[in-house]
């Protein structure tokens, strides 16, 4: 392992572009590659087997066919969950765009090899996720290639589960959900867990007044109040020994960027239960939009009744609902034109959940109790970011692309984010959820300060503590709209962090 979490792995390849055939086999031969070898490149699996040697991992034996880089961090035997970033089948705009919105299936291939090296033939590994509850499951597992990929593990003996982590899939019909259909959910259940007073919550002005991710708030405030700090979450992922996070490197309206520490609202089984923003303006203690107008207090009464139209009568109320929005939108603005829900740089609501849930995943047991706040205690854990092709501007479901070329892997999820927002060109102390990861509440993420995160690249400027770095090096993501002004790094910001 390396010396210190604090290292973080950069990889940059050359020509990112991801290869096309599943099971998506590396086009080398490498020394320990068992497999068959493919015609196409694969700049991913390079770009995966890249970052793990930057990482020191089983360095004595890079280069032969016993290098195992997994095998420090992975036992033969281990529950080995693998969570990328599944959010939407579709991009609004381009039918390709899935390629910056999704971890590409070719990422996941080169992971899940060396997962299986270091099993040695024991144990088992999971793709798992809960995506975008309108979102179909089985469309992204064909479009990503893994149900090939399965089938290629299966037939070589290697057991690779598909989880579907959601208890619920809606139908969305001009953005207002119409149907709701119940799915198996996790085969190894659910656990809930109270974070109370270690919660990122505590104190903060918002209980009663959450908004999750359905127009119920009833459920969402439920679990966020009178000191009760709860979450749903998956079974198998906190059944598991090893969770390697696979996230994909994108801004975000909520969070600014949603590279690790925001992956983990897919281990949710039941995301009703995550604050996504609390309502009311900035001057009522809210954080759903800067200021309250006129206007935008005739927008919230006319969407809080069609909202409660669509509980109370399913059938006339859903349609009532549909025609609101689309009139909404005419006469108030797209959310992509106007801030609301909470889709700002002024969301003082998501990141604590997202910190949340990221103690849960490092410090829960499987009986819903929290082990000791020890760094010994923690679950293992590992980060291998997807920003081969990354989104700019209206993340996550609607970026640009950016050909970085980037595989960024670490072992704290913490490090890892904040030398990702170094990278797009923003400032890790203006991001929320990122400056408030080395400061957390009862259970904490990281062991020393984000300046002290220590790059190792195979890019000569991206080498040393990121502090240290020049900001003329980074590449300069444009942020989500509502972001611009707020979070991008400055070289006045450089000089005081030196």
């Amino acid at each position: 392992m390396p010396s210190s979490a604090r290292v973080v792995a950069v990889e940059r390849v050359s020509d990112p572009v991801y290869p096309r055939r599943p099971p998506f086999n590396p086009h080398i031969a490498f020394p320990e590659y068992r497999g068959v070898v493919g015609t196409e490149r694969n700049v991913a699996y390079e770009g995966v087997r890249a970052a793990l040697h930057l990482l020191g991992l089983d360095a004595g034996r890079f280069g032969t066919e016993a290098w195992n880089p997994l095998g420090e961090l992975i036992r033969p035997g281990d529950l080995v969950v693998l969570k990328p970033n599944l959010v939407k089948e579709v991009h609004p705009r381009d039918p390709e765009g899935w390629r910056y919105v999704l971890t590409h299936g070719a990422v996941v291939r080169a992971v899940a090899d060396y997962v299986f090296v270091a099993l040695g033939g024991r144990g088992t590994a999971v793709i798992a996720d809960a995506p975008q509850s309108d979102s179909s499951f089985d469309a992204m597992m064909d479009l990503l290639g893994l149900r090939e990929l399965q089938r290629y593990y299966e037939a070589r003996g290697s057991r690779l589960e598909l989880i579907d982590l959601r208890r619920e899939q809606w139908l969305n019909r001009g953005e207002v959900i119409v149907e709701r259909r119940r799915l198996d959910g996790d085969p190894r259940g659910y656990v809930a867990y109270d974070l109370a007073g270690a919660s990122e919550f505590v104190d903060h002005p918002g209980a009663g007044r959450y908004y999750g991710a359905d127009y119920d708030a009833v459920q969402v405030n439920l679990h966020h109040t009178g000191g009760r700090h709860e979450y749903c979450i998956s079974g198998s992922v906190m059944a598991a020994d090893v969770v390697i996070t696979l996230p994909k490197l994108k801004t975000h309206k909520k969070t600014g960027i949603t590279v690790t520490l925001k992956n983990l609202v897919g281990i949710n089984g039941d995301k009703n239960w995550l604050p996504h923003h609390t309502e009311g303006d900035v001057e009522s203690g809210g954080d759903e939009r800067p200021q309250v107008s006129l206007r935008s207090r005739a927008e919230r009464r006319i969407v809080r009744l069609a909202r409660t139209a669509s509980l109370r009568l399913p059938v006339l109320g859903t349609w009532t609902h549909r025609l609101a929005r689309r009139a909404g939108k005419r006469l108030f603005g797209s959310t992509d034109d106007v801030v609301r829900s909470g889709n700002w740089w002024g969301n003082d609501t998501t990141w604590r959940m997202c910190l949340d849930l990221n103690k849960i995943l490092l410090y829960g047991n499987t009986d819903g109790t929290m082990r000791s706040p020890k760094a010994d205690q923690r679950r293992r854990h590992l980060a291998i970011v997807d920003g081969i092709i990354a989104g700019e501007g209206a993340g996550p479901m609607n970026p640009d692309p950016v050909s970085a070329g980037l595989v960024v892997a670490g072992l704290s999820a913490a490090h890892v984010d904040a030398a990702c927002a170094f990278l797009m060109g923003f400032d890790p102390l203006k991001i929320p959820a990122l400056r408030n990861a080395f400061a957390c509440r009862g259970f904490p993420l990281a062991d020393a300060a984000w300046s002290d995160t220590e790059l190792v690249s195979n890019q000569s400027a991206w080498n040393g503590r990121l502090d240290s770095l020049l900001n003329d090096t980074m590449l300069h993501f444009r942020p989500h709209p509502a972001w611009v002004g707020h979070i991008e790094l400055l070289d006045s910001d450089l000089r005081r962090h030196g």
